[in-house]
């Protein structure tokens, strides 16, 4: 099996521009998500798909590997397909890693990585037991609900299942889950993914995952342990520097 991982990265996040540079403890955060994507025993390459020369530049200094990409992407997937194009070697699969997650852990990749070992995986992702209601009522934590065979049934920023019981009781009594937004497309799957316009689930619920479901796509999920941290604003690097520190 031989496995691609791409970074997507771009400069001008809206709520954190320039957050792929950011300093953490004395290194940036893409090359702390570059150098914990490379200790998975599972990924044969890894590349940064980035749309801004000061982070192309960057990775190229560190050591890393990267490739220049058009900003026109409204999505990281998007931005997989065409770095995957421009490399130009063939893959079975291909890991979407998330490029601000710095403490992402390897046996998440690999883990991820394990599900190609099936042949009808198509997309695989992860997910994790949620612990807390503020995680399970907030709509910037997506859930999602699982069929009998570990495949996603649907995505939500809504908790689910509802249930007719006090919303304070509702952890009780079903083991609800967060999705750890990393991806593993089979390749030519990935490529036929690029080719789909947004459907209208994408875009009530804001979630592109939708789009493949939609248009007929298995998602299957492994769940982990270990959520990891998206900085998604400057206050999350609060944490991030928690979990470096009891390293």
């Amino acid at each position: 099996m031989k496995i691609l991982g791409i970074i997507p990265s771009r400069y001008d996040s809206t709520r954190f521009p320039g957050k792929p540079l950011v300093d953490i403890q004395g290194k940036t955060m893409i090359q702390r998500v570059y150098e914990r994507a490379s200790e998975s025993e599972q990924l044969n390459r890894v590349v940064v798909a980035t749309d801004d020369s000061r982070i192309y530049d960057h990775v190229k200094a560190f050591g890393g590997e990267a490739v220049m990409t058009s900003s026109a992407h409204q999505s990281g997937t998007d931005r997989c397909v065409e770095a995957y194009q421009i490399l130009n070697e063939k893959y079975d699969a291909v890991i979407n890693i998330q490029g601000d997650e710095p403490v992402i852990k390897p046996c998440q990749l690999n883990l991820l990585a394990f599900c190609f070992n099936d042949d009808d995986c198509e997309i695989a992702t992860l997910a994790v037991k949620i612990k807390t209601t503020d995680i399970l009522f907030d709509s910037s934590k997506i859930k999602l609900v699982l069929d009998s065979y570990n495949n996603v049934i649907y995505f939500s920023r809504h908790p689910i299942p509802y249930q007719q019981k006090p919303a304070e009781t509702w952890l009780e009594n079903h083991d609800y889950l967060k999705h750890v937004g990393i991806y593993g497309f089979r390749s030519d799957i990935l490529l036929e993914l690029g080719k789909i316009p947004a459907s209208s689930l994408e875009q009530a619920e804001s979630l592109e995952q939708l789009r493949w479901m939609e248009n007929g796509y298995k998602i299957k999920v492994k769940t982990t342990d270990f959520d990891s941290i998206s900085v998604d604003l400057p206050t999350d690097l609060y944490r991030v520097n928690e979990i470096l520190n009891q390293a």
